[in-house]
């Protein structure tokens, strides 16, 4: 089995393991992460360690990675004086990700040694901001935010990070004919109180961005099948 999810968020690592436990996720099975496994909760560096460790679990990169990867330079050592010492361009770039809730990924990564950090650096820098697939004879495009600047012609080698990490797709974009593609990025509420908490389809797209970072509930899109999947249907454990 194929599935999909987007946007934890930090949340917690041991809740989202005891969610794929009660799908029956197994070794077996596939799951792609559409990106935005950090900041906001406090497990996104312990979620970033858990998938490096997974055969069988994708990360696209979301744009909360990418605003971690431009903060690389933070990573040398981590203190107030280098933080002080940034340049114009650096602060702006670190401002920008601290006020998109980064802080607590900050937090996290400047109490793990160097060599740690990158190591999850590196295995973000290997992340693809896209997949193509066929399951269950259905084609699908996975990407963290829809595709910016759409067109039918146009090769998806030629979107820039920008349109696939940022866009804001509507309701009515439409996409391509005979491929759903599916994003996260935007949570579902956006689009009306009646999505809170639940994937949201059109006939051309599925943004399975529930809110997680909002304060609800993951839930998992099986492909092979196209059920929709949600913790608080089962009993919690964890």
């Amino acid at each position: 089995m194929v599935y999909v999810t987007s946007d934890l968020h930090g949340y917690s690592l041991d809740k989202f393991k005891d969610f794929l436990s009660k799908v029956g996720f197994s070794d077996d099975d596939f799951l792609y992460i559409l990106g935005d496994v950090i900041d906001r909760g406090s497990d996104g560096v312990r979620i970033l360690k858990w998938l490096m460790l997974q055969p069988n679990v994708e990360l696209l990169l979301g744009n909360h990675e990418a605003m971690l990867l431009a903060c690389d330079f933070l990573f040398d050592e981590i203190t107030e004086d280098s933080i002080a010492e940034l340049s114009a361009a650096q602060l702006n770039t670190y401002s920008t990700w601290v006020s998109n809730s980064g802080q607590v990924t900050l937090d996290a990564l400047s109490a793990m040694r160097n060599k740690e950090i990158q190591y999850i650096l590196d295995y973000l820098r290997d992340a693809p901001l896209y997949e193509v697939l066929t399951v269950g004879g259905r084609d699908f495009v996975l990407v963290h935010s829809g595709l910016g600047g759409f067109r039918k012609d146009k090769k998806l080698s030629e979107y820039t990070p920008t349109d696939l990490l940022w866009t804001r797709p509507g309701l009515n974009t439409q996409y391509f004919d005979n491929i759903t593609v599916i994003f996260g990025h935007t949570p579902t509420v956006c689009y009306g109180n009646e999505y809170l908490g639940k994937i949201a389809r059109t006939d051309s797209f599925i943004d399975v961005d529930v809110g997680v970072g909002i304060g609800q509930k993951p839930a998992l899109l099986r492909l092979d099948d196209m059920k929709e999947l949600y913790y608080k249907d089962y009993k919690v454990n964890a």
